[in-house]
């Protein structure tokens, strides 16, 4: 399950209708949580699309800003819990593309369609496996919080 709270999750959200038509994308900071149960994010890093041939489409984040947002994570004591981006006018599932360029096993790929700018469906898929050649995702359920007092908004099976 990928916990987020709720300003965390409208905040992703917002940023697939600011960057329509083309792709946003960003990176969850947080902690995976004991016993698997899940990925919990604490803050999301919007990150830049630097894809300039099929941004519509495709997203890609340069190395050095991901290098610089994992310093970032780990000087506020948290990991690199997964990764979000949108689909303009596409379903939020994950393609082939997003599959063969998913690496980070264990981390949760959130996706959101955004259609005609407004931000419709939003999903996880949990990247699971023990090595890149067995790689699989996995739908993951999405439960939003509120962050003053940790309770439960709703829970969303992707």
């Amino acid at each position: 399950m990928l916990s987020i709270d709720y300003a965390n999750y409208e905040a992703l959200r917002a940023h697939g209708e600011e960057t329509y038509p083309n792709e946003c994308c960003g990176v969850l900071l947080g902690k995976n949580e004991a016993e698997g149960d899940g990925n919990r994010v604490v803050t999301l890093v919007r990150a830049g699309n630097t894809r300039t041939d099929a941004a519509h489409n495709r997203y890609n984040i340069a190395p050095i800003e991901l290098i610089r947002i994992q310093r970032q994570a780990r000087e506020q004591g948290l990991d690199i819990v997964g990764f979000y981006h949108s689909h303009p006018d596409h379903p939020a599932q994950w393609s082939p593309t997003d599959f063969a360029e998913a690496h980070w096993l264990g981390c949760s790929y959130v996706i959101t369609s955004v259609e005609k700018g407004k931000a419709k469906v939003t999903n996880s898929f949990l990247l699971m496996g023990k090595e890149e050649d067995e790689k699989q995702f996995h739908d993951e359920s999405i439960e939003i919080y509120m962050a003053d007092n940790q309770e439960s908004l709703q829970e969303s099976k992707a």
